[in-house]
């Protein structure tokens, strides 16, 4: 099979719970066989964008269309200077994404928006009003909703899984059991270490 078919979603799935085994069995296929982490968020992120575009019972491409998938990473997970080190200590830089520009960077810092509170608390955190999310970054003022989730790696935060929505309530406890499933997958799946 082509790895852009990976992100069709079967007519017959019609539930969150089959959308998202569906989805874990295409990410781990998309992933045999390679461990870098640019790669694989890279495959990663496409792969749920377009899968929820591809699941209208729930998501789709209209008004409750997921509109950007993509992670947030440790800053010193990338390549830097040794001068620019001190810059971006406790900052998380855009990684591979799919859909609109966003912001480059994110300070992790508690109350800092939804992306800095998962990455700091290592919790999932569900903005179902992101306008009403105390310290909410809008990079697309289009997002109503959103949902975060840490990548934790031996006990500490390495970065985010950042989904948007275009609806307020656009994710729920069931989304939240199914990413993080697939964000298991992700941490699995990656040879995290720098050298």
């Amino acid at each position: 099979m082509p790895h852009a078919d990976t992100s069709l979603v079967p007519l017959d799935i019609q539930t969150k719970e089959a959308f998202y085994q569906h989805v874990s069995l295409q990410l781990k296929s998309l992933l045999d066989g390679q461990r870098n982490w640019i790669s694989n968020l890279s495959n990663a992120a496409s792969l749920l964008y377009y899968s929820f575009l591809s699941f209208p019972t729930h998501f789709g491409s209209g008004q409750r269309a997921v509109n950007w998938a993509g992670f947030y990473l440790e800053a010193l997970r990338f390549p830097t200077s040794p001068s620019e080190k001190s810059k971006v200590e406790g900052q998380l830089l855009l990684g591979p994404f799919a859909g609109k520009p966003a912001c480059q960077f994110i300070r992790a810092q508690q109350g800092k928006g939804v992306c800095a509170d998962a990455f700091v608390t290592q919790k999932t955190v569900i903005a179902g009003d992101v306008e009403a999310y105390p310290g909410h970054i809008a990079c697309d003022a289009e997002t109503k909703s959103e949902i975060v989730l840490p990548i934790v790696v031996d006990g500490h935060a390495i970065g985010v899984l950042d989904l948007d929505c275009l609806v307020r309530g656009g994710f729920t406890e069931e989304d939240r059991a199914g990413l993080e499933s697939i964000v298991k997958i992700i941490v699995d799946s990656c040879d995290w270490h720098i050298q």
